[in-house]
């Protein structure tokens, strides 16, 4: 059977290279990556956007780059001439430029960073975004962009990715098992909680997506809460690493740093998961899986 052409951006990225390694039977892909060799596309110029856009006969963007350093964006506050506005905003805005002209669909990473953190529930795809910080504004500017354009698009929103897999962009969990192993890993909070996303899933999500030609807005973690502090301790337990883990608290973090921090990023999936036609794993048993 012939591979079907799909179009993305950062899929040599800790997701993306997952999404091409678990699918490259069913797909062929072309990434638009401004470090190719080959063929540089860089998604802040709209020209060379267009040019690979226009030649490509897929029906799908799969738009996953993204400057994503929280830090590194918080330093940019409100430079809509830095990096992280760059990327994340005009770079989206020109993919959605160019779809509305080529009539493509535009699947959207975005991020729990868009919500303000303060609700003690799961959030849902009807919460208000509040974003509290630069990474997470730009993201929600992004995702305005998306919604009110003319294209067919989905969004699907993420939180704390991690794969079964060592990357060379290390993740969640494997920053965690590195400071275990390094015996410097710090306290962990207990007052704050998050929403881990499985890697390997979430490619089939994506692919989930693409098959059903699925549009809108859909949470796609785990739809688990988590502490970090019960997070470390169970892949301390589960890799018998044996650590001394010790608890910290994120309110008092917070006295004592001028950067904004969510309290809660924790995803309700319950929109998505009802359409699936696979199951989910829970995180502990993605954990298991994992590979040290």
């Amino acid at each position: 059977m012939d591979k079907i052409p799909l179009l993305g951006t950062g899929l040599n990225g800790l997701i993306g290279s997952k999404f091409v390694a678990d699918f490259s039977d069913k797909y062929d892909f072309d990434n638009l990556d401004v470090r190719s060799a080959m063929r540089p596309v860089d998604i802040t110029n709209e020209k060379q956007v267009r040019s690979v856009l226009s030649a490509s006969s897929a029906e799908f963007v799969v738009h996953m780059a993204a400057y994503t350093d929280v830090t590194g964006a918080w330093q940019q506050t409100d430079d809509v001439n830095g990096p992280c506005y760059a990327v994340n905003v005009k770079g989206t805005q020109n993919l959605v430029n160019v779809c509305a002209e080529t009539g493509k669909h535009l699947i959207y990473l975005s991020t729990a960073y868009v919500f303000d953190g303060e609700k003690e529930d799961l959030y849902t795809e009807t919460d208000k975004t509040n974003p509290i910080e630069w990474y997470g504004k730009t993201k929600a500017l992004a995702e305005e962009v998306i919604q009110k354009s003319n294209i067919d698009w989905t969004i699907l929103r993420i939180d704390q990715p991690f794969r079964n897999d060592i990357f060379e962009k290390v993740d969640t969990l494997h920053r965690i098992i590195e400071g275990i192993k390094s015996s410097k890993l710090y306290p962990q909070f207990n007052d704050h909680h998050f929403g881990p996303t499985y890697i390997n899933d979430f490619v089939k999500i994506i692919d989930f997506v693409i098959r059903q030609k699925m549009t809108g807005i859909y949470h796609a973690s785990s739809g688990e809460s988590w502490t970090d502090f019960e997070f470390a301790k169970f892949i301390n337990e589960n890799f018998g690493l044996n650590f001394d883990l010790k608890e910290g608290s994120l309110a008092k973090y917070l006295e004592t740093s001028n950067r904004p921090y969510q309290k809660n990023t924790a995803l309700n999936i319950e929109k998505i998961k009802g359409s699936l036609d696979f199951e989910l794993k829970s995180i502990k048993e993605a954990i298991k899986e994992t590979i040290l």
